[in-house]
């Protein structure tokens, strides 16, 4: 088994969802990862996790919910899978703190797409590719002129961003 990126999704922003990295870890550990790391406080683990990918991810959600009391989707990926994605951003990159990546639970319908294409993005662009949805803000995330939140209720798939900067660290520390 090799190192998988695992991402969860919506802790330690405005106060809310609070998941210190170092319990992070240790909730990894216990149930089973190896060579468990993280990065930055954002909910970055890196590990081997102890079974299959999607049965370590629901144990993850499990445990974050029975020990801190709120529910967070957990979304991994293999460092190949994440190099793909990065390799398959669709838009020019101006500034990486303006790209992300949300990695996204399951690819969206065709229907859902064509629905959320509707949606004005202003200069803001997005683009699913397979399970990951690109996006380039114009100014910014602080800045948005597309409802991001709005697109991805949307699609119908729970994700979790990453802008490029971070996206590229990851992938560098899982291929380590």
């Amino acid at each position: 088994m090799t190192r998988r990126i695992i991402l969860v999704r919506a802790v330690n922003v405005g106060g809310t969802a609070k998941l210190p990295m170092a319990h992070w870890r240790a909730l990894a550990e216990s149930l089973g990862a190896a060579e468990v790391s993280s990065y930055i406080a954002s909910g970055n683990l890196l590990c081997i996790p102890p079974g299959p990918p999607e049965d370590f991810d629901r144990a993850l959600e499990a445990a974050v919910q029975a020990r801190f009391g709120f529910f967070r989707e957990v979304i991994s990926r293999s460092h190949d899978e994440v190099l793909d994605a990065l390799q398959a951003h669709p838009f020019d990159v101006i500034d990486p703190r303006f790209s992300y990546i949300t990695f996204l639970q399951a690819p969206p319908t065709p229907d859902a797409v064509r629905a959320a294409s509707a949606l004005e993005t202003g200069e803001d662009r997005w683009q699913v590719i397979g399970r990951e949805m690109h996006l380039r803000y114009a100014q910014g995330a602080g800045a948005p002129q597309m409802k991001e939140l709005a697109i991805s209720r949307t699609l119908g798939v729970t994700g979790t961003a990453r802008n490029l900067n971070t996206v590229r660290r990851l992938i560098e520390l899982a291929g380590a």
